[in-house]
């Protein structure tokens, strides 16, 4: 539970309200545990008639609009967003966090192409939002949300670490681990 929250199934809270109390928790993060740790709160706090805590895709796009006030927009030029730097020929944006309009930008044509990839961009910005809560835009690069692996084989720096602490909350939203588990279990009976 979030300090000023209240437990799964709190159907009467408003939106902005919930969305002061779950974008509270501590800046200062140092781990994966405490990663997946504030995940896992964001998750407990969601009402139960928006998710029900037990199946899956988990609705990313309604708990960033729900529970923290963050339209989601499939945007077809996300360079046209306030305050983005020009980018490189080649280099695109897979999506961006717009605080201060309520927002969160998704590149469209990624959406388009692949829909994990844009509910990994939504849960990726939110984690910025509950991590890194600015005041100022956020913007991912595409490879910013690419998983390691690719990053080794391009030869790519690893992204920054605000940009791997998002990987690593979209991937515990995403997937969380009590959920897979429980997955793993049936499939192996």
């Amino acid at each position: 539970m979030v300090a000023g929250g209240r437990a799964r199934g709190a159907e009467d809270d408003q939106p902005v309200e919930r969305a002061a109390a779950l974008s509270a928790y501590d800046r200062q993060v140092v781990g994966s545990s405490e990663i997946e740790q504030q995940a896992e709160r964001v998750l407990d706090e969601v009402p139960s008639w928006l998710w029900d805590g037990k199946s899956l895709p988990v609705p990313v796009e309604h708990i960033a609009d729900t529970c923290f006030g963050l339209h989601v927009r499939d945007v077809e030029d996300l360079r046209t967003a306030p305050g983005v730097p020009s980018l490189a020929e080649g280099h695109g944006l897979s999506g961006l966090l717009l605080p201060a309009l309520g927002e969160i930008w998704v590149n469209a044509a990624e959406a388009r192409a692949w829909e994990p990839r844009r509910r990994f961009t939504v849960g990726h910005e939110l984690g910025h939002w509950c991590l890194h809560h600015v005041d100022g835009a956020v913007w991912c690069r595409a490879h910013s949300v690419d998983p390691p692996a690719e990053e080794a084989s391009s030869g790519r720096s690893p992204a920054p670490p605000e940009e791997q602490e998002a990987n690593e909350f979209a991937a515990a939203l995403l997937m969380p681990a009590e959920l897979v588990q429980r997955h793993y279990e049936r499939l192996r009976a």
